[in-house]
């Protein structure tokens, strides 16, 4: 049980950085809540501790700020 909700975890990050590297910005923040959740839900089952869930959802909230700012 617990491995696959950490492999839905994993996916779920991976396909948000995919997105945020192409180039997709709507379809990122898009799945932002979703995998926000996810975390959140992993964190509150023990998959990963709160402070792991906390600075994930930090640096992919930072990413995503990243990527949509205007350049200059």
């Amino acid at each position: 049980m617990n491995r696959a909700r950490r492999t839905r975890l994993r996916h779920h990050i991976r396909a948000f950085r995919r997105k945020l590297v192409a180039g997709d910005l709507a379809g990122a923040e898009q799945m932002l809540g979703p995998t926000f959740s996810i975390i959140d839900r992993a964190a509150k089952w023990g998959i990963i501790k709160p402070n792991t869930a906390d600075r994930y959802k930090g640096r992919l909230n930072a990413r995503l700020k990243k990527a949509s700012a205007p350049a200059g």
